[in-house]
């Protein structure tokens, strides 16, 4: 099985599949840590967003189970962020440091990422009950693998389709919105708004690759570099909320005005790119690329 539905087969029936495939793995990750216990909750989360991003695609015949099990699954993956979310700063400083623009940046963001893999490696040791946390995750995963033996749909083609067609529109409505908020201002909020939303949209590519495998692959990818440079913005706020809290991580008053300059800088030229993207992205309006997709789902499952 994969992340993908299967035109012809029994929507609920593909439905569930999919779900549970992703619950699966998120609880055999978890288990197994193959690649050790920050990648196995980054992992673990990424399966929460896919299942949350299928859930938001059916919402509109299925609101209070979305609703029901998207908190479920939010909460799931807050209660491993911690950990994971120190991670993430030490991988954007690293990031940060091959865009520095002068010797003097490099030398600040070498002694910044040694403290943020300091402070990770601390969190992660103060975590005393991050393994209670992840049997208390692996039980939640349980509970929403359950859940699914209570949701069902009309499994004709044309429900099907409309079905499809209701939840894309949403969705690429939803990223129109935060586009144009982020095309008047420069608030991290307004752009970590449109990454959930692109998010959201490469996911659901992978979701109805079936109907038109070429273009929805180039599509995803191409939505996929709009995800990445969106996710360096945000956690360049991030990291300029912790400088602000902890100054002391970046060492001192010129080590900290070297790695301002640095993330001031980078982030106006990821801002740039990020609407540059967006608006190749989204390109279609969402009235139209939804009907197309419902059209080309009722010809994929005849």
């Amino acid at each position: 099985m994969t992340y993908a539905f299967t035109p012809g087969r029994p929507f609920t029936e593909d439905f569930r599949a999919i779900a549970a495939e992703q619950i699966e793995r998120a609880v055999a990750v978890l288990r197994e840590r193959p690649a050790g216990l920050h990648e196995a909750i980054h992992d673990a989360r990424k399966s929460f967003k896919r299942l949350r991003a299928l859930y938001r695609l059916v919402a509109c015949d299925a609101a209070l189970f979305q609703k029901q099990e998207n908190a479920r699954i939010r909460d799931m993956a807050q209660n491993l962020s911690t950990v994971r979310d120190a991670a993430a700063l030490v991988e954007n400083a690293k990031h940060l440091r091959e865009h520095a623009a002068s010797k003097e940046q490099r030398v600040a963001l070498d002694k910044v990422c040694s403290a943020l893999l300091a402070r990770r490696d601390r969190i992660a040791a103060c975590d005393t009950d991050l393994d209670e946390k992840i049997c208390v995750t692996i039980a939640g995963c349980g509970q929403a693998h359950s859940a699914l033996a209570h949701i069902s749909f009309h499994d004709g083609r044309r429900k099907s389709a409309a079905r499809l067609e209701n939840g894309w529109r949403r969705a690429l409505e939803r990223a129109a919105r935060a586009r144009a908020a982020c095309g008047t201002g420069i608030d991290a909020r307004l752009f970590h708004e449109l990454r959930k939303r692109a998010q959201d949209y490469r996911m659901n590519l992978a979701l109805l690759r079936e109907v038109w495998p070429s273009a929805m692959q180039a599509k995803r990818a191409e939505t996929g570099e709009l995800v990445d440079v969106l996710g360096h913005l945000n956690d360049l706020a991030a990291l300029t909320s912790l400088i602000d809290e902890e100054p002391e991580l970046a060492g001192d008053s010129q080590d900290q005005t070297h790695l301002l300059s640095a993330i001031i800088t980078r982030q106006e030229e990821l801002r740039q790119e990020a609407l540059q993207r967006a608006q190749a992205v989204f390109l279609d309006e969402p009235e139209r690329e939804s009907r197309t997709v419902e059209l080309l789902w009722l010809e994929a499952a005849r």
